[in-house]
């Protein structure tokens, strides 16, 4: 299985950024969290961050053009109002997987929303760095 791990906005600065709702992890400390678990369950997995709506958008395209099995993707606040990634989601047969560290339905009602949500094959929120191995087993079980 070839799965690719997408991280939005401001993802960059975990560790720093609100450590009460985030956590003390670092992206880094996370995505090696990641690779053990692919490591130890045969997955080939490849990360990716910005904060930058369109190069999010060209690595959901490309995700099928180099055949990923799958996406898990944390858009940040992208994931509220980005329209394009829905659409760049929704316009090709990769399955997504939608993740998010807090619990955005506890949070700010602004977050409770998601527009990626629909073009998904789910959503999993709150459980920390745990929410990308909860999407990875999503896609890992389909």
């Amino acid at each position: 299985m070839k799965l690719k791990i997408i991280n939005g906005p401001n993802l960059n600065l975990l560790g720093l950024r609100e450590p009460e709702v985030y956590g003390g992890e670092t992206l880094s400390d996370i995505n090696d969290y990641i690779e053990t678990y692919c490591e130890e369950t045969d997955i080939e997995v490849t990360f990716f961050q910005s904060n930058h709506e369109g190069d999010i958008i060209d690595q959901i395209q490309e995700s099928h053009f180099d055949n990923y099995d799958g996406i898990v993707i944390n858009a940040g606040a992208f994931t509220h109002y980005s329209y394009a990634i829905h659409d760049a989601i929704s316009g090709i047969p990769v399955p997504t997987v939608e993740v998010h560290l807090s619990a955005i339905h506890q949070r700010e009602t602004f977050r409770h929303t998601s527009v990626i949500a629909p073009a998904c094959i789910g959503q999993i929120s709150g459980f920390g760095k745990e929410s990308y191995i909860l999407g990875i087993l999503a896609l890992q079980n389909r």
